[in-house]
């Protein structure tokens, strides 16, 4: 990345009106995408982020705020004099045309000479690996190869910025995660800024540099992946990234009293709200040292998913055994799948005191 602004978003507000009454969808947002970035806007259905992106390539109006690319306030301007192209879940190929004539057409279109057009559709097709392909048409190829080809067509033209509304979505699982390494690399050889819009959080923690999680039409968090998985800034963040326990209570000395146990919150004091993930718990039988966290509990579940057990651990409660908090561990299968406990167990889940996480300290 260059440091240089790609998109800038502020203050941008878009409002509808909805059986007679107003209805905010994005409340305010303020983004800047550095140049060369792939950004990710991330969140649940009705989050705002496809207004968000959609406000971006001037197919929405914003009600309030602005909108700039490369400095240039583009907020009026409509989305064909925007140097930017959009690739959606559908790819909307033509059907009719070979794969070579859908990657030109742009070029066709703005009337590029043939030698030129030649040389940059060969270029792209080789960038997104479709060399050899150019004669198939849509329908003879795999659900993969017609995504590279809807990106190929919208790179084919150069745009400054590239806008990824949730592209894969109509993909198997395992093409769709091949799909997300395929895109960081195509994104890193071409060098131009991508954002791309999902639901889906292990596509953004595995391609973004930055993403913006979004709820409610407000940015919950815009940070790295590593950031946002280890140090989420709320609650929401926490349970929507990942699996994640929360444990509520009041801190005294930088101890949370929970599950007959203790939670080690080295200078907090008074109500907090601690994360932990599962996969950073240890499951045994035996009281951990001092230094560490740890929580009594009964194996509830358990659950053989391939390459890690999940447990899910009935916390006690010193006074009557159960206090209705639930915690999921993950324990990888590295030597073998036989699970460390069974349901019904009483065990001891413990981990350090850097793995716990409350939120809103900074």
């Amino acid at each position: 990345m260059t440091g240089l602004s790609a998109i800038e978003l502020e203050d941008v507000v878009k409002e509808y009106l909805s059986h007679g009454e107003v209805v905010q969808a994005v409340k305010g947002v303020t983004l800047d995408i550095a140049e060369g970035e792939f950004f990710s806007l991330l969140g649940p259905s009705g989050c705002g982020k496809t207004t968000t992106m959609r406000m971006v390539a001037g197919f929405e109006q914003p009600t309030k705020g602005l909108v700039r690319l490369h400095g240039q306030d583009v907020t009026n301007v409509p989305p064909n004099k925007r140097d930017i192209n959009m690739v959606f879940q559908s790819y909307a190929l033509f059907p009719h045309m070979s794969v070579w004539d859908n990657v030109a057409f742009g070029l066709k279109q703005k009337k590029t000479p043939a030698d030129e057009i030649r040389r940059r559709v060969g270029e792209m097709l080789e960038i997104v690996d479709l060399t050899g392909r150019e004669k198939r048409r849509p329908r003879e190829m795999s659900g993969g190869q017609q995504q590279r080809v809807a990106l190929a067509r919208a790179l084919v033209n150069r745009p400054r910025a590239l806008l990824l509304d949730e592209p894969l979505g109509a993909l198997d699982l395992k093409l769709r995660q091949a799909m997300q390494i395929e895109l960081k690399r195509i994104q890193r050889e071409v060098g131009i800024t991508f954002v791309y819009v999902t639901h889906d959080q292990s596509e953004a923690l595995t391609m973004s540099d930055r993403i913006a999680v979004m709820n409610d039409g407000l940015v919950e968090q815009l940070a790295g992946p590593r950031e946002i998985y280890e140090r989420p800034a709320s609650a929401f963040v926490a349970g929507f990234i990942g699996t994640s326990n929360l444990l509520t209570g009041t801190a005294a000395g930088g101890v949370l009293k929970v599950g007959g146990g203790r939670v080690l919150v080295p200078g907090h004091d008074g109500e907090v709200t601690v994360t932990v993930r599962p996969e950073k718990i240890t499951i045994g039988t035996e009281e951990p040292a001092p230094e560490r966290s740890g929580v009594r509990g009964t194996v509830a579940e358990v659950v053989y998913l391939g390459t890690y057990n999940s447990y899910a651990v009935n916390l006690a409660d010193g006074a009557d055994g159960a206090d209705g908090t639930v915690i999921t561990v993950f324990q990888q299968n590295a030597h073998d799948a036989t699970a460390t406990a069974e349901r019904g167990d009483s065990v001891w889940l413990s981990w350090q005191t850097q793995h716990s996480y409350v939120i809103g300290s900074s």
